[in-house]
């Protein structure tokens, strides 16, 4: 058992200006996808020129945060949002989804592909591989701002935590509201695998010219795969609970599991129409 540090969200204070470590990782995670893109695009078979990397970061970060926002308000907080519609803007109260973030990303490359004269999944082949790195800070974010608990666990790295740190109304807990029992830092557990272990992944694969689609659809298999594993152990925020009255069905099951089923899909499309293509 490990005790959870205290850290303060704070990184710095100019002031009334305060910069947070959350911010901080937004941050890191978009200039690591510039880094990565860049490293992308001298590739010989890339679809995107050096000096196209810097416009695709600001498509893709502004796809990010404004679907981020909107998939957390209409994903996870409807209701605040029905009572009060301005709670869409209070951004400085919190609140990212990954799904909604990756609809957003979608929205985004789909309008700037057609600058470029690509297709779409040529598009999202190559961003790919830049997407986990970004995953992996926020998910340290999430770590720092002691959010998205797991249930009680034995296991020597679980987080013994204060009941300022695990706010017993705050989850659902089939164990009971424990605040003091050890949990399961799941997101560190995200943080390995849709983060390190999804980037090692996909750049092995993407390392070499694949069929279009591919890698896309390895995207969404994997890490709807790691998403979907890790919310079996993740408790769900208290205001949305267990789905269908079960103690396990999560809405983040339930928007990982068609991650997996369609990158299957554009998997098998992908070489079946390279292998069509072959023979004729």
């Amino acid at each position: 058992m490990i005790a959870y540090p205290e850290i303060d969200p704070v990184v710095v204070a100019f002031g009334p200006v305060k910069i947070h470590w959350y911010g901080m990782m937004y941050l890191i995670a978009f200039a690591s996808v510039w880094w990565l893109g860049k490293r992308r695009a001298v590739q010989p078979h890339s679809i995107i020129r050096l000096d196209q990397i810097d416009d695709l970061v600001f498509y893709g970060a502004l796809g990010a945060v404004l679907g981020g926002r909107i998939g957390s308000v209409f994903f996870y907080n409807i209701d605040s949002f029905i009572n009060d519609p301005l709670y869409l803007f209070r951004i400085w109260q919190g609140g990212m989804s990954f799904h909604g973030g990756f609809i957003g990303v979608l929205v985004a490359m789909e309008w700037y592909r057609r600058k470029l004269g690509c297709s779409f999944f040529q598009l999202t082949d190559f961003i790919a591989p830049l997407i986990p790195l970004g995953l992996a800070a926020g998910r340290f974010g999430n770590f720092i701002n002691a959010e998205l608990w797991g249930a009680p666990g034995t296991v020597p790295w679980a987080m013994k935590l204060s009941c300022e740190q695990f706010p017993p109304d705050r989850y659902i807990d089939f164990a009971g509201p424990l605040c003091f029992s050890p949990r399961h830092p799941t997101q560190l557990y995200e943080m390995i695998l849709e983060g390190l272990l999804l980037f090692t992944l996909l750049w092995l694969i993407s390392a070499k010219p694949r069929p279009v689609m591919t890698v896309s659809g390895y995207f969404l298999l994997l890490y709807g795969i790691a998403r979907t594993g890790v919310e079996f152990i993740r408790l769900p925020d208290a205001h949305i609970g267990y789905l269908l009255n079960t103690d396990w069905l999560t809405k983040g099951i339930v928007l990982s599991v068609p991650m997996i089923i369609f990158g299957v899909v554009l998997i098998i499309f992908a070489h079946r129409k390279n292998r069509n293509a072959a023979i004729s």
